[in-house]
């Protein structure tokens, strides 16, 4: 609905709307001496109090010097109010959503339009540290909940005039901000309009997270496996962008979301670059052995001692049965139970505060396990078992995957309960047909372990080991010039570093 040139009848429209709405602040008064009445509206405590009243009261009540009404908010546009960022607005829906954003609202007797201030300061706890990206080497900032803060963490650290930014609103009700960023020189179009096009249709409510998103765009929903890639990190957001890749970030959530993604970046971490290549391919590997001894281990397990003893060295298979000796379970009972625990004891660790978290992890698996032990439910082989999956999925740096990766885990230890070792290979095999018929945005999950070359180039350099940074000179698959070498001044410069 468009504004009225009468103050008084926008006024009662806008009382209606912002009826019982408290923390709104509406305020008249005199521009000049006697030559008009100014009406200001805008909500407390999420706005600059130094900018309303330094650049728009006290200019507008000391400073104005029209000589009639009429074209009064131009002037004021003009040459009164200092505030860098100021619009014209011509809808009562405007207006609400101007004032919702957190700027402030003038409007006038005569005029039908209202200046939009920009005067948001929104609370915020400032820059803090990674929680679950942790590094030993490398920046140590984060991303926030306050999205203008994220975006200038990623223009602090690629500072290119082809880094664009597009602001988008998402929710019906929340007309939440958000921010597309990307390199317009790498990008991949066509990567680029899917994602606008999906935002553009997205019908919520609210998006209150950049979990909502990663599932509303996620093409497949019924796999576990994450085909988006979330952190918290700019760094890490920063080199994604170096890749050719799209940075989605979202208000009100310290994790922006990077697309398209494959399943090897799951097991980089952003330390991967800042220390020499030969100990981070070292833990490379330990990463990759871990995922899957966490999805392979207890199955391995069952199907060896239930249903091929034979094949285990003499004395260890001895060993395991003497353990076993008056266990009235079953194998298969005393794994499940046990990785049970080892659910319930992670899950609550990360629910209680800090302090006492880590406490009950160490303490409660230690008397857990002792206790089942010594009462003769399971025997130790299974303590140990349990313990060493779990440790195994605190080797992976991203949480999403883990979750995947513990969820995956039961169906191979009920196909390897059934069928000893053919039903793990089963399950195993239909992971991997799984895992290779899932592609983020056109671009195959496996890759590059399952895909043919770019450019005879297929990133095999920076996958399972990661060679040194002066062999890795070729964008990545994601870039729309595929594995095209970039060079200045006849040195190729690296693209890589997360």
């Amino acid at each position: 609905m468009r504004l009225s040139s009468s103050l008084e009848e926008n006024i009662q429209r806008l009382d209606a709307d912002f009826q019982n709405c408290g923390d709104v602040v509406k305020r008249r008064f005199e521009v000049g001496k006697g030559k008009g009445q100014l009406y200001m509206l805008y909500i407390d405590n999420i706005i600059s109090n130094d900018a309303v009243q330094s650049s728009i009261m006290t200019n507008v009540m000391n400073r104005c010097e029209m000589t009639e009404q009429t074209g009064a908010l131009d002037a004021l546009l003009e040459g009164v109010i200092t505030i860098g960022e100021v619009k014209k607005v011509t809808t009562i829906e405007e207006v609400e959503e101007g004032v919702l954003l957190g700027d402030t609202l003038l409007l006038m007797e005569g005029n039908d339009f209202a200046l939009q201030a920009t005067t948001k300061q929104f609370p915020t706890r400032g820059v803090g540290t990674a929680q679950t990206e942790v590094v030993v080497q490398g920046p140590k900032d984060a991303f926030t909940e306050l999205l203008s803060f994220n975006i200038v963490l990623i223009r602090r650290r690629i500072r290119d005039v082809r880094l664009k930014v597009k602001r988008k609103k998402i929710g019906l009700r929340s007309k939440g901000d958000a921010a597309l960023m990307y390199l317009e020189d790498i990008v991949r179009p066509g990567v680029l309009e899917t994602v606008e096009r999906q935002l553009e249709q997205m019908d919520t409510d609210a998006l209150l997270d950049s979990g909502y998103a990663e599932q509303l765009l996620e093409p497949k929903q019924s796999s576990p496996f994450p085909l988006l890639q979330m952190t918290e990190r700019p760094d890490k957001a920063s080199a994604a962008l170096m890749e050719g890749r799209i940075v989605l970030v979202l208000d009100n959530t310290p994790f922006v979301i990077l697309l398209p993604t494959t399943m090897h970046l799951f097991f980089q971490a952003a330390e991967d670059y800042y220390d020499r290549w030969q100990m981070m391919s070292f833990l490379r590997v330990i990463r990759y052995l871990a995922a899957f001894l966490a999805v392979a281990l207890p199955g391995l397990y069952i199907a060896m001692v239930a249903f091929h003893p034979q094949m285990l060295p003499a004395a260890l298979a001895l060993k395991i049965a003497a353990t076993r000796n008056g266990i009235p379970l079953s194998v298969v009972t005393e794994v499940i139970l046990m990785e049970g625990a080892f659910e319930l004891l992670r899950e609550a660790g990360i629910r209680l505060p800090s302090p006492v978290s880590s406490t009950i992890g160490i303490v409660g698996g230690i008397i857990i396990g002792s206790a089942a032990v010594e009462a003769g439910i399971v025997s130790p082989m299974v303590v140990i078992l349990s313990s060493l999956t779990g440790i195994c999925t605190f080797v992976i740096p991203n949480p999403s995957l883990v979750t995947a990766l513990r969820l995956v885990k039961y169906p191979v230890i009920l196909l390897s309960a059934i069928w000893g070792l053919f039903g793990l290979w089963v399950g195993l095999f239909l992971l991997l047909v799984h895992l290779a018929g899932l592609k983020s945005y056109g671009i195959p999950y496996l890759y590059p372990f399952c895909a043919a070359s770019v450019e005879d180039y297929t990133e095999l350099e920076d996958s399972i080991v990661r060679f040194p940074l002066t062999i890795l000179h070729k964008r990545s698959i994601f870039a729309k010039d595929g594995g095209k070498t970039a060079q200045k001044g006849g040195k190729q410069c690296v693209f890589r570093k997360r």
